[in-house]
């Protein structure tokens, strides 16, 4: 039992080590940091697509329970601003990809995600929801 107690804090520890990693080595990236003109990613974006970046915000309320998704947003919102059309694309929005259940953050509480830049229209299969930033792989913590 106390072997097992032992692998588990281990792991535990492993865990929160990796998390304060990617906090820590992130490059930073702010929703005014996002878009040149309009809709056109600004050189700062295209310069760090691919690469682990952290942006703070806020959470989105969930669009579904178990999702392993969400919504960061510029400024607090009580409704999700999700949109379902390449046109109507908001520029202060960045759509959260995990790799696990997303436990929700009160939408007026801010956050640090940290998770890899994605740049381009998408369309998720299994929703339908359609992006056009994205951090992949995210983590995040409440500030």
């Amino acid at each position: 039992m106390q072997r097992l107690v032992s692998v588990v804090f281990l792991v535990f520890i492993s865990a929160a080590i990796a998390a304060g990693a990617a906090f820590g080595a992130a490059s930073t990236l702010t929703f005014s940091e996002l878009y040149e003109k309009g809709s056109d990613p600004s050189a700062k974006t295209k310069a760090l697509t691919g690469s682990e970046v952290s942006i703070v915000g806020y959470m989105a309320p969930p669009l579904k329970a178990q999702a392993t998704f969400f919504v960061l947003t510029k400024m607090p919102m009580a409704v999700c601003p999700f949109c379902d059309s390449t046109l109507d694309w908001p520029t202060d929005i960045v759509l959260i990809k995990t790799s696990s259940i997303v436990d929700a953050t009160p939408f007026n509480f801010p956050i640090k995600v940290v998770g890899k830049l994605e740049v381009g229209f998408e369309k998720d299969e299994e929703t339908g929801f359609v992006s056009f930033l994205r951090l992949s792989d995210a983590v995040f913590e409440r500030l």
